[in-house]
């Protein structure tokens, strides 16, 4: 680990911002903006500045290598993008963010399931298995954070179960992603298809932000940070950690989010932290630090259409 110790603190500092977003995007639903407005908003934002940083570094281009690698990205920007955020943000308009952030920070063991299924690579020891699910236990603790008992939202969970298995699908896509293409690339990628995929939902809903939530100052701040650290920084940095530590691996990370949100709620909306969050999160740790612990046959995970079964 500690060779690639700054790319797990990269992984780590991504999803503690990410882990804050559950709070923003509340309050911005709280504003008037709705799931599309508050996605559209947040990507035009990130697409801008990564188009600026390609065309500033002389790095631009547009197109993939072929029809079969820009599918590839319509696929990234889809799962990674509009589907997994508007059934995200919309689950939070029919569930509790307790339930929203407890089923989409399960995603870790979908994404293994899949990687496991198709690249010999990322397949995982007993060990790093154990540590998964050790800190999906801690995951449960911390949501549920002393009060066990779920207010079931068929709709509103079967969303957040759609975000689950859209951000799992995301993960294993990256990985015949990173043989060919940049990080730069991939993600400006990402949020152009996620921009352009939104077309067909305002062909069926079409409505525009109400203004009176965009000249909000506190709105305004809360996009921003959405748009500029949340989806560009963030996306940037996460691609960047995925093709060093292994898609399994960093992933794993997302078994963070939980904690942040709920101290983010502390913070913000008053909530209040009990001694099974604390328990939760010290099981979280346990179970990162063993999920990366690679069985002693494997090297790094090399990414690589060959390694499919």
């Amino acid at each position: 680990m500690h060779s690639n110790l700054k790319y797990h603190v990269v992984a780590l500092l991504v999803v503690i911002v990410w882990g804050s977003t559950f709070v923003f995007t509340k309050l911005l639903l709280l504003s008037g903006l709705s799931p599309a407005h508050i996605f559209t908003l947040r990507f035009i934002v990130a697409y801008v500045l990564l188009l600026a940083v390609s065309l500033l570094g002389h790095r631009h281009r547009w197109w993939a290598t072929d029809a079969k690698d820009e599918l590839l990205m319509i696929g990234l920007g889809v799962t990674g993008g509009s589907l997994y955020f508007l059934s995200e943000n919309a689950a939070m308009n029919y569930t509790t963010t307790t339930n929203t952030s407890l089923i989409v920070c399960l995603c870790p063991l979908f994404a293994s399931l899949l990687i496991w299924a198709f690249y010999r690579s990322e397949r995982l020891g007993t060990v790093q298995v154990a540590g998964s699910l050790l800190a999906a236990a801690g995951v449960v603790l911390v949501v549920l954070n002393g009060q066990f008992v779920l207010h079931l939202s068929p709709k509103g969970d079967a969303l957040a179960f759609v975000a689950c298995l859209c951000w799992a699908v995301y993960s294993l896509l990256l990985i015949p992603a990173y043989k060919r293409y940049d990080t730069l690339f991939i993600t400006r990628k990402v949020f152009a298809y996620g921009l352009l995929t939104m077309i067909p939902y305002y062909i069926v809903y079409p409505d525009l932000p109400p203004m009176e939530a965009l000249r909000s100052p506190a709105a305004i701040v809360q996009l921003l940070f959405l748009g500029c650290i949340a989806s560009t920084a963030c996306f940037m940095a996460w691609n960047w950690a995925v093709s060093h530590l292994g898609a399994v691996v960093t992933t794993n990370y997302v078994y963070v989010n939980p904690v942040v949100t709920i101290v983010c709620a502390w913070m913000v909306l008053s909530e209040h932290i009990t001694l099974w969050f604390l328990l939760g999160t010290a099981l979280i740790l346990m179970g990162l630090y063993l999920a990366d612990k690679r069985p002693a046959t494997s090297g790094k995970a090399a990414y690589s259409l060959n390694d499919k079964n």
